[in-house]
């Protein structure tokens, strides 16, 4: 009876699951996007310029771009301007013209990003590359206020903020998707059980042999090398237990 007990326990408590929510595809992956840029249009709130020269120095640079040169020995006072940093999480298979969201936060001493709009900023991956452009207004979730007496309150983080849909992909990130005549699956939780049972199931639909465990965490899967077909196999594999 007590045997059978500890079977029903851990055996019900062993669910199955599907491929798709316990793996992913080796090389299909997000990439991170970092840029640098100016948010203007602050209720002065921007940096304190002799703190942070480097805005001023972007400011300058931003000008003469667009033929506006500020005389030597001119620092004008940006209160209502702002250096900030922009980041953003390219997705795999992104393409051209699409859009992601964008965070921007403070790297100087502004206090609040409130109100501000983030002027046309290029975002580069690890390779130096421009991958999308950001620019919109910003959306942000935390406020601050002063008293005459001096006493101030601040609710959650008004130097950082998003813009929804706020970057324009422009380039594609290439992956191995499409690439050679096999797949390889890793788990989220390396585990050699967990491995066997996913090449076992694979095989039992396909045949022998077209899945093999590699490791703990690798299951290796023969695949057509038409992109058409790899999705529709694709499909097929995700969905099972």
């Amino acid at each position: 009876l007590i045997i059978g007990l500890v079977f029903v326990t851990f055996g019900s408590s062993a669910q199955p699951q599907r491929i798709k929510d316990i793996s992913s595809i080796a090389g299909v992956r997000d990439n991170q996007l970092v840029g640098y840029g100016l948010v203007v249009g602050l209720n002065g709130t921007g940096d304190q310029t002799t703190q942070a020269p480097f805005t001023v120095q972007t400011f300058k640079n931003m000008l003469n771009r667009f033929g506006i040169k500020i005389p030597d020995g001119v620092s004008p006072q940006l209160k209502n301007v702002a250096a900030v940093s922009v980041h953003a999480v390219l997705p795999a298979f992104a393409k051209p013209g699409q859009t992601v969201d964008v965070t921007i936060s403070s790297i100087a001493n502004a206090k609040s990003l409130r109100g501000g709009s983030l002027l046309l900023t290029p975002l580069k991956g690890i390779d130096d590359k421009v991958y999308a452009l950001a620019q919109g207004n910003l959306v942000v979730g935390g406020f601050g206020g002063e008293g005459a007496d001096g006493s101030s309150i601040t609710v959650n983080v008004p130097s950082a903020g998003r813009i929804p849909n706020g970057a324009s992909i422009e380039r594609a990130i290439p992956n191995g998707f499409a690439q050679g005549d096999s797949l390889t699956f890793n788990l989220h939780r390396p585990d050699f059980t967990t491995a066997k049972h996913m090449a076992d199931s694979i095989n039992k639909l396909l045949g022998p042999d077209v899945a093999q465990a590699q490791d703990a965490s690798s299951i290796r899967v023969s695949a057509p090398r038409n992109p058409a077909q790899r999705v529709d196999f694709l499909s097929l594999l995700e969905n099972l237990t």
